[in-house]
Formats: C-alpha cells, structure tokens, sequence
C-alpha cells in the first residue's frame, strides 16, 4: 500500500508542474481569428513556443523550490517520550537490558504500553520529551510539499464552497424556470439581444487593443516582459470582466430558453433535485464545521464526532463506513471547486473556468483537474486529521500523520492548525458575505468598458 501511496505522491507534481500548466498554456493561447481588422493570426508553431517558454518557466521555478526544500527541510522532526530507569538483580524480569550497568533505556511512538508498566514496578523512571530526526524519502517530501502548496488553495476555495455549494444548489430550485406569457419573453428576448449586441462590440474591441498591444511590443522587442507592463494587466481586467458577462448572459439565456421555448421538455424534476442536493450539502456542511470545531481545534477533543459515526458504521456494515468517508472527502473536493468558481466570478483576479455537458473548453477542464490535484493531498491530510481514530491503523496515516507532519519548517503550520483556523474563517466570512448579496451579477459596464479602451488605444 505503501508503494500506491508513493506512485500518487510522483504523480500529482507531474501533472500540476508539467502536464496540465503546459496543455492549458497552449490551448489558452490565441486562437488566430481575424476579426473585425486582426493583423495577427496565431500559428500552431507559435502558440507551441509560447506554451514551452512558459512551461520552462514554471519547470525552473518549482523544480528549485522542490530540490532546496528537500536539501534544506527534507527529515521529520519527531517528539517522542524516552523512558530511562534501574532494573533490580532479581530473576522474576525476563528482560535483556538495552545498556550496560543493569539500565535500560527505551523511546517510544506513544505512551508507555502494557509491557513497559511491568518494568515501571521494578525501576524508578523518568519521562522526558525528545526528538528524533527521521530522514524521508523523496516522494513523501513531495507529498508534504504540495501538500503546503495546496492548502494556500484549499483553505481559500475549500472555505468559500462549504457556504456557497449549499447555497447555490438551493436557489437553483427558488429561481427554477417558470412558463412566460408571450409579451414577457419578447421582453426578456429583447433584453438578451441587446445584451449580445454589447459585448460583441465590447469584444471587437478587446480583440483590436490586443492585436495592437502585440504589434507595438513586437516593434519594441519586449517579448514576455511585456505582459507584467501596467497596461497589459489593464487589459486582463477588461478581458475576466468582459468573460464574466459572457457567462451571466449564456446563463440567463439558458434560463430564458427553459422558461418558453423548451419549456415542455424541460425536465420538472431538476429543481427539486437540485434542492434535494443542497439539503444535503448544507447537512454535510454543518457536519464538518461542527467536527472541525470540536474535534480538530481544541488541543484535547471534545468529542470524535463523524469518528464514533463511522465506527458506529462499520460495525453495522462496513461498506457504509467507508462509503461516508468517501461522500464526505468528495465534497471537500467539490468545494473547493466551487468555491474557486465562485471566487473568480465576484472577484476580478483569474478567469472562470465553468464545466458543463458538451460546453467545457479544454483548457477549462484542464484547469479544473490541475485543481482538484492541487487540493487532492491537502485534503487527505485534512481527513486523517479529522478521522485520526477511525483511519490510526493505515498506511496514510502513517505517512501523513508523523512523517509529513513533523517535517521541519511545515510542521509549524500544521502542529498551530493555521490552515484549519484559516480555513474556518473564511467559511465564516463567505457566509456572511452570501447572506448579503446571494446571487451572482454582472457587474459590466459597457460605457466604461469602451470609454477606458477607447483611452487605452489614443
């Protein structure tokens, strides 16, 4: 089991450092479509070299990061308690000392078991906190790096989709289509056209200052420098801005399309599927925000909580233990999803990149996965933490519970549980922030939007 674990451990670096960066970098870059006055028309050759170039960049970065952390942090600082006592010269100990003198001197993992009480009736011993230094292998030093790296990640998104999942799934049944009279969808059409008619303009002109941008950057020879310039980061902005409003209106076209014009084949039992889920999101929510408060945070437990549910579970059945530990780390994996989604949709700082059936672009897809995989270690560590009594005899547990959490400099993170804190407040905060403004809106302004690329191109 030891070996499945470490081939994950491999893995998981490839494909967030190499793999997916360099599929999302060439699918991200322009795709060549003259329009509206293009001068520049993207070859597969170029956006080739444009993904290697960043790549390469990414490899050097991150294999430095990787190849430093491992000389300079990777062994595992391990407290242990050491017992050190006097045997007595009598016959009744079945026991060859560990040092001369009649002495012995034993450590331990964990307190003293039954074995060792023995010995304490014939020896006075003293108890001593110590640390052992535990060299790790490389994979495991992986494991514990991306494990860091990602919680930044989780802790962020993690935390937004515990409150929005629930929410979103719940107003998707409050705002389900509803048959419109003829003069209301011609209004609601009428709204949508001139919606289109906006951003089509809006994105001509993207298309053109960016076409510019390239051709002046390429007379000046400033190559990839050129997008750390004030006005290339100006430009990003329009263009996350412009793709939000794209996205608010593909929905409420999709809306207005179940409402009239799809309305009889419309599937009625969507919406309560929809509520049915998020009742159960919000259940599993409140679960882990309870767990997290009673059992992880406190320095000495308050109660197992969700551990005594699954014990409880496999001795009834044990296939339902393990299938509840599975719904419940899945779901750290879908909000953390979710809560990127939701986080680049009210703040401007990266693209959204939705998945939907037959919709997905490949670089969204590609994003996507390189997320789950970034959020994938953090929240195994987090499950063995919070299911430390139901998961203490495996193999992860092991390995994510002694030796990836006292590697040095990680390790004072994890043993203050910043990120669990972290990830609690942001929970806290992203339901407060919902509470008052729950659903999503479009916050383009299409006078502004042309008036400030307008001033850009003069």
């Amino acid at each position: 089991m030891i070996l499945f674990w470490e081939i994950f451990f491999y893995a998981i670096p490839i494909f967030v450092f190499l793999l997916i960066p360099f599929m999302t970098f060439y699918y991200e870059a322009d795709d060549g479509m003259l329009m509206a006055g293009s001068k520049i028309q993207t070859t597969k050759k170029s956006k080739l070299r444009e993904a290697i170039c960043y790549e390469l960049g990414i490899i050097i970065v991150f294999g430095a990061l990787l190849f430093a952390g491992y000389l300079y942090f990777g062994k595992a600082q391990v407290p242990i308690q050491a017992y050190t006592g006097q045997l007595p010269d009598s016959n009744d100990v079945s026991i060859t000392p560990f040092t001369g003198n009649n002495t012995f001197t034993t450590s331990s993992l964990a307190p003293m078991d039954t074995t060792l009480n023995q010995y304490s009736i014939y020896a006075s011993l003293t108890r001593d906190m110590q640390d052992i230094i535990v060299p790790v292998n490389i994979p495991t030093f992986f494991a514990g790096f991306m494990s860091f790296s990602g919680w930044f990640f989780f802790a962020l998104f993690g935390g937004i989709g515990l409150a929005a999942l629930p929410l979103d799934l719940i107003l998707a049944w409050v705002h389900r289509p509803r048959h419109l009279d003829p003069s209301e969808f011609a209004d609601a059409q009428r709204l949508i056209r001139d919606r289109v008619d906006e951003l089509v303009t809006i994105g001509e002109g993207i298309k053109l200052e960016r076409d510019d941008r390239r051709n002046h950057n390429n007379a000046n020879s400033r190559g990839l420098l050129s997008g750390l310039s004030k006005e290339a980061r100006n430009e990003r902005n329009t263009f996350l801005e412009f793709k939000k409003a794209v996205f608010l209106l593909d929905e409420d076209a999709e809306e207005l399309k179940a409402c009239a014009a799809n309305y009889e084949g419309y599937n009625p039992l969507m919406p309560w599927l929809s509520l049915f889920g998020g009742i159960l999101a919000f259940v599993i929510s409140i679960a882990w925000i309870v767990h997290i408060s009673i059992f992880m945070l406190p320095v000495k437990p308050i109660h197992p909580l969700l551990n005594s549910f699954f014990i409880w579970f496999d001795q009834w059945f044990p296939l339902f233990g393990i299938l509840s530990v599975a719904i419940f780390t899945l779901y750290l994996l879908l909000a953390a999803v979710k809560g990127c989604f939701k986080f680049g949709l009210r703040f401007l700082f990266f693209e959204i990149h939705p998945m939907k059936l037959n919709k997905t672009y490949m670089s969204s897809f590609m994003f996507n996965v390189g997320l789950i995989l970034l959020c994938a270690l953090p929240v195994v560590q987090f499950c063995v933490a919070a299911f430390k009594y139901y998961a203490r005899y495996t193999n992860i547990s092991q390995v994510m519970g002694t030796q990836v959490y006292y590697l040095r400099f990680f390790t004072w993170f994890w043993t203050r549980n910043i990120f669990v804190f972290a990830l609690l407040v942001i929970t806290g905060l992203t339901c407060l922030y919902l509470f008052c403004k729950p659903r999503d809106r479009t916050g383009l302004d299409s006078k502004g939007l042309k008036e400030r690329m307008q001033v850009r191109r003069r």
